[in-house]
């Protein structure tokens, strides 16, 4: 597994870990977890850039995803799913020089088959599809 794919998956952690304990300081989430874990240097990096950037731009992310999920509010959405979505919604709309987008959802797909239910995936790529799209507008 590359260096990428395992910082969005870090990332997926640590932003799931923080729907527990918003109170915690998002530092020292990490710092924690990457004491626990024994994280690389490289991918814990890269993670945590991708979790201050989604946490930096967490409102326009959501109203961002909220805009093109068809019934669903993020307040309604599977916190893992949730964070999926916040994690590629980020690397769609502000690394789109490192991440291409196709890459990003394919990417959040693979995510959403190990980490969410049955149905995570289709969810997750239909969204980001339409996000994409209007992206792109």
């Amino acid at each position: 597994m590359g260096i990428k794919r395992k910082a969005r998956e870090f990332a997926l952690q640590i932003l799931f870990q923080r729907e527990f304990d918003k109170s915690k300081e998002l530092r020292d989430i990490i710092a924690q977890f990457v004491q626990n874990f024994d994280v690389d240097t490289d991918v814990g990096k890269m993670g945590s850039k991708i979790v201050n950037g989604t946490i930096e731009n967490l409102d326009e992310i959501d109203s961002k995803l909220s805009g093109v999920s068809r019934n669903w509010s993020t307040s309604r959405m599977a916190f893992v799913d949730l964070n999926i979505l916040r994690i590629a919604s980020f690397e769609i709309l502000y690394m789109e020089a490192d991440t291409p987008f196709k890459v990003a959802i394919d990417e959040a797909i693979e995510l959403a088959k190990k980490y969410g239910s049955t149905e995570s995936a289709s969810f997750i790529n239909g969204i980001l599809d339409q996000l994409a799209k209007q992206k792109e507008a």
